[in-house]
């Protein structure tokens, strides 16, 4: 067993950690700011450089004016007004973490808002341009043509942030070759193949996780993912350069990178993008996630823009045997823990005094048994009866909810292991299940194992297969409206693009793609149902055929379902899962844990 030198990280807080009272003197302080800029409204995103889905305590912008702690959201703050866009998930958090009486909270379907409704003609609205790409500025100009200015400008609410905490400068980890099995020395030269092909010169990286694939390395500058915060750029010829917060870098890293790159300080950053533009390089950056400080440097410098995307998202999604061998590992691990967690779940759940805070705890002190757990993958999602039907809800001290007998239990969880990265949702039982429920229930399980039982032929999208796991729901006219599967990093984030199965997802899966299966059911004010396992993209017996491995070693509850719905093969991929979860950890755990799992993963 591998262990980690970093300090584990403190356990999930559901403290929503928001002081309403707090945002009139923070509104007043930025109109002051903004006054003495003259500019009429201020664009706050909740989005940091580096475009991630956990944010340092330093780059939490949007929650120090506004109190919302949600992972996405966008202000638009004017002299007089402000106003607060969020999607469907945070519809409840937001006003409950606002001051609601000077900010008006928006349900928007996406951020790119429609800004000429909330924008007085001839104003000025300005942005800094570290927090917003090419794409989003286009997007805002555009849709304030010949009504608004939009103007780039140095960040507001640091000028009036007087206590804004200092930037992490988290140890960097180093990948021996047995974790990432493929050295950063030959990423890169695959890499620098690539920009010939693109007839770029360079390229420019500003998202972590391509950062730390490419270099093989890891960091704990923000919450849940091992992420090291930095940017790169990446010659077609000859040593890239790492640009990293000084305090970061220690012997160890300069001795890992020696020969393979140079490491400079992240002001350095803008000097090197404006010598690539004296030159005339052609330069490769990703117009949806690098910001637009960026793209404006190199162009004014006279570079030749090269918007396409990042070069490292489709590689680094195809894990090699080395990634995969350490999310098996990762899954074996967390399969024990989720075998004690729900032994335990059974044993307490019939006495009616768990709270949604007290599984969720549980839960991570479960997995915290393993020294290599390092952290979760995400804040974990514990939903009681109808707190389960708000599909990412985010259970706090304010809406922590007792788990009444007879109630539906939705828990998504995940975790970090020094191996690789977990994500799992089980639904499960305190009592009889009404007919309804077993039905809705077994539909989502067939819809789960028909994508785990896919073959389809090489260059299929998971857009063509995301209609296997709704068709159930559809045959009795309901359905979800998340995606069925996002793709997974291998120690790296839970959440990581660009393949996936959804509509939105149009490129073709391929072999190692490590994606979720997560099918749904949510009866608003009731209850909430979801089967999600982890999955492995492999090649099939059939010449040109690819298919799937379930990575996820936790039993499904089979109290909830409809046996008369499962035809003899969704039984027989049921038992044989069950069958390879006995295999896998039931040599793992003893006594009364291992005998509630072999009563768990009996036959049907």
């Amino acid at each position: 067993m591998t262990t980690s030198a970093f300090p584990p990280a403190k356990f999930q807080s559901f403290d929503e950690k928001s002081d309403p009272s707090q945002v009139a003197p923070r509104l007043a302080a930025l109109r002051q700011a903004m006054k003495a800029a003259g500019v009429d409204y201020f664009l706050v995103p909740r989005a940091d450089a580096h475009r991630g889905e956990s944010v340092p305590a330093s780059e939490a912008r949007l929650a120090y004016l506004t109190g919302f702690t949600g992972s996405a959201g966008l202000a638009l703050v004017g002299t007089k007004d402000a106003h607060l866009f969020v999607d469907s998930r945070y519809t409840l958090q937001a006003p409950a973490q606002t001051d609601a009486a000077l900010v008006n909270v928006h349900e928007v379907a996406s951020l790119a808002i429609d800004a000429k409704d909330y924008v007085k003609k001839d104003s000025i609205v300005a942005y800094d341009p570290w927090l917003h790409t090419p794409g989003e500025v286009r997007d805002l100009t555009e849709k304030l043509k010949g009504h608004a200015k939009v103007v780039a400008h140095d960040n507001l609410i640091d000028v009036v942030w007087d206590d804004r905490p200092a930037p992490p400068a988290g140890q960097i980890e180093i990948l021996g070759h047995n974790r990432a099995g493929k050295s950063a020395a030959d990423k890169i030269a695959d890499l620098q193949k690539t920009l010939s092909d693109d007839g770029a010169d360079a390229v420019v990286f500003t998202l972590p996780e391509s950062i730390c694939w490419l270099f093989n390395i890891r960091g704990r500058d923000v919450p849940n993912t091992p992420f090291v915060l930095g940017f790169a750029v990446v010659p077609k010829k000859g040593e890239p350069t790492l640009f990293l917060d000084p305090a970061k870098v220690t012997p160890e890293l300069e001795n890992a990178l020696d020969g393979i790159a140079e490491i400079e300080p992240a002001k350095k950053l803008t000097k090197t993008l404006e010598k690539l533009g004296k030159n005339g390089k052609a330069v490769l950056v990703d117009p949806a996630s690098a910001p637009i400080a960026i793209a404006d440097t190199l162009r004014d410098a006279g570079a030749q823009l090269i918007e396409k995307r990042d070069p490292v998202l489709l590689p680094k999604s195809r894990k090699n045997e080395a990634e995969l061998a350490g999310m098996r590992e990762a899954h074996k691990l967390d399969g024990v823990a989720l075998a004690k967690f729900l032994h335990w779940f059974d044993s307490e759940a019939p006495k009616g005094e768990l709270t949604e805070i007290g599984i969720v705890t549980a839960l991570e002190a479960f997995r915290r048994e393993e020294e290599s757990c390092v952290d979760a993958s995400f804040d974990t999602i514990s939903g009681a009866g109808p707190n389960g039907a708000i599909v990412h809800y985010r259970v706090s001290t304010k809406t922590d909810r007792r788990l009444n007998a007879g109630e539906i239990m939705l828990v998504d969880s995940g975790a970090q292991y020094l191996s690789g990265t977990t994500d799992i949702t089980r639904t499960l039982f305190t009592g009889s299940a009404t007919a309804e429920q077993k039905d809705r229930y077994t539909r989502v399980l067939k819809g789960m194992i028909a994508i785990s039982m896919a073959r389809f032929p090489r260059g299929t999208s998971g857009a063509q297969i995301d209609v296997l796991a709704r068709q159930f729901l559809w045959a009795d006219g309901v359905s979800y409206s998340h995606g069925t599967g996002h793709g997974v990093g291998a120690y790296l984030g839970v959440h990581e693009g660009p393949v996936g199965i959804s509509s939105r997802y149009t490129l073709p899966i391929e072999v190692g793609n490590v994606l979720s299966n997560e099918p749904g059911y949510y009866k608003a004010g009731e209850y909430g149902i979801r089967i999600e396992n982890l999955i492995v993209v492999k090649e099939s017996d059939f010449a040109g055929f690819l298919e799937f491995e379930t990575l996820t070693l936790a039993p499904i509850d089979k109290r909830l379902i409809d046996l008369s719905l499962l035809t003899d093969a969704e039984r027989a991929w049921l038992n044989a899962f069950h069958q390879q979860i006995w295999a896998e950890i039931g040599p793992r755990v003893t006594g009364d844990v291992k005998a509630w799992l072999e009563e768990a993963i009996a036959a049907i």
